[in-house]
């Protein structure tokens, strides 16, 4: 599998959010894609728009609750149109089936269009260590492939790279004079590329979706490198996840409403594809042979747990980052591993084990805004907080978020918020403590605006550094009810 980094989130996370130039990009997934897909759902009516999505909810519930049926049934009729499934349950039986592939049809070249999965799954150094050469063809993530990186984006891999930095980058690598202008940028990739389309034996595609009734392979893709890679090579083979099965072309429907809408603000993506089979004895063009390969590696654990299986109804769309306060100030790097933002603070934690990305259900505030703008309505809030409590509740102590000192701090307000004489008392303490602070000599305690500036407390370090602490107020809450009954009406 990929690099595992998700323990290193706390690290990672107060690092980007000092970068500016990393500021400036994410800038763009709320004032670009986010402005975008508001536009388009405005077009089609908010109305129409929950009843797609709710049509979608269901056929995902639908689809899930079937998923043996449907697995069944997508298998038949791939073999039908005379490809071939492989059902993979971890990231080294799929490597394995991919390297067994190679081995067997001499395989020299690969080209690759987008696939988080192949990410999921580190199939790009499984193959190069079969002597494979694997050129990613997406231009995103071409380019992060020259950088020896990992996506930051579910649908801009590389939002994070500015222009300067991608013409350095095939400066250094391509040995091409340097130039920032887009276009030319663009062309020379296209340049490098299609030499590589030309030599492919193997295209790699993801999969969008998995049409069961027919045993056909969807992918939706705004550049031609996607089709490109599924029929210039004389073999392709789609890796995808489990999920991703539907059962009709008719659902498909309803997703092709949603998904490009939700995305990049699109009505449509420039190019849908739909593969089923190989090249037939009337066909111009398209591979000697096809494979799906259908990778569970954690999903079935997934499946089979009521407060998670809903993680799985996610059709990567990314709206969830774009809205994200908390993407938007770290980006997808600091979540260290394939799947960013607040889906990927729910995924991750259930592919590579709660204990190796504890933190990641915590980078929340809760805020529901990734809810509002799932095209599938996933309750993406409700999942966090249960592994929130799942973490905190867990029997083995390297599992739990907390350390130490949170637990006793939490034991402490839980003590001081059931005694109204604790209550009080704490009230009287603070208000005293912060009357010391505000007549210290260049304390940052503004007297006009009632708060204590960004200061490094003790206990409270990780608050305050980053925010400021309002000033407690002269009189409580229950000082006033006191007051007012007293006084009567």
């Amino acid at each position: 599998m990929a690099d595992i980094k998700t323990k290193d989130f706390s690290k990672a996370s107060a690092v980007s959010i000092l970068d500016p130039q990393l500021r400036r990009a994410l800038r763009q997934v709320g004032t670009g894609f986010d402005a975008a897909r508001r536009a388009a759902i405005d077009e089609v009516s908010p109305k129409l728009w929950d009843e797609w999505r709710e049509e979608a909810r269901r056929i995902k519930i639908h689809s899930l609750d079937h998923l043996d049926y449907y697995l069944d049934l997508l298998e038949q009729n791939v073999t039908k149109a005379g490809g071939h499934v492989h059902f993979a349950k971890d990231a080294a039986q799929a490597n394995d089936i991919m390297a067994e592939l190679v081995r067997t049809r001499n395989i020299k070249i690969a080209t690759k269009s987008k696939s988080m999965v192949s990410e999921e799954l580190s199939l790009n150094p499984a193959l190069e260590a079969q002597g494979v050469d694997v050129y990613e063809t997406d231009l995103g993530e071409y380019i992060i492939q020259l950088a020896e990186e990992t996506p930051f984006h579910l649908v801009a891999p590389a939002l994070h790279k500015t222009k300067e930095q991608v013409a350095q980058l095939f400066t250094d690598k391509l040995g091409i004079p340097y130039n920032d202008d887009i276009n030319a940028l663009a062309a020379a990739a296209r340049l490098a590329l299609r030499e590589k389309f030309l030599q492919a034996d193997l295209g790699i595609s993801g999969a969008n979706f998995l049409v069961a009734e027919t045993g056909t392979l969807v992918i939706i893709t705004n550049e031609g490198n996607g089709r490109l890679s599924t029929s210039a090579p004389r073999i392709h083979v789609g890796i995808t996840g489990m999920e991703k099965v539907i059962p009709s072309l008719q659902d498909l429907a309803v997703f092709l409403r949603l998904l490009p809408r939700s995305a990049t603000g699109q009505r449509i993506t420039s190019y849908v594809s739909m593969i089923t089979g190989p090249r037939r004895a009337d066909d111009e063009d398209g591979p000697e042979e096809f494979h799906l390969i259908i990778v569970d590696n954690g999903r079935s654990k997934m499946l089979a747990d009521p407060d998670l299986r809903e993680a799985l109804y996610c059709i990567r769309c990314g709206a969830c980052l774009n809205i994200c306060p908390v993407y938007q100030k770290v980006g997808g790097h600091a979540y260290g591993w394939v799947y960013p933002g607040p889906i990927g603070a729910i995924v991750t934690p259930s592919l590579v084990g709660l204990k190796e990305a504890q933190d990641l259900p915590q980078a929340s505030s809760l805020c529901g805004a990734c809810r509002e703008v799932c095209p599938v309505n996933i309750n993406i809030p409700r999942m966090l907080l249960h592994l929130r409590q799942k973490s905190a509740e867990s029997p083995d102590p390297s599992e739990r978020s907390a350390g130490l000192v949170p637990n006793l701090l939490a034991e402490g307000y839980t003590r001081v918020m059931r005694s109204p004489a604790l209550l009080s008392a704490s009230h009287k303490l603070g208000r005293w403590q912060q009357n010391v602070w505000a007549a210290m000599p260049f304390f940052p305690f503004s007297k006009k605006g009632g708060m204590i500036r960004k200061a490094s407390l003790p206990l409270l370090s990780r608050w305050t550094r980053m925010r400021d602490l309002p000033e407690l107020p002269k009189e409580t809450f229950r000082d006033i009810w006191k007051k007012d009954l007293k006084e009567g009406p």
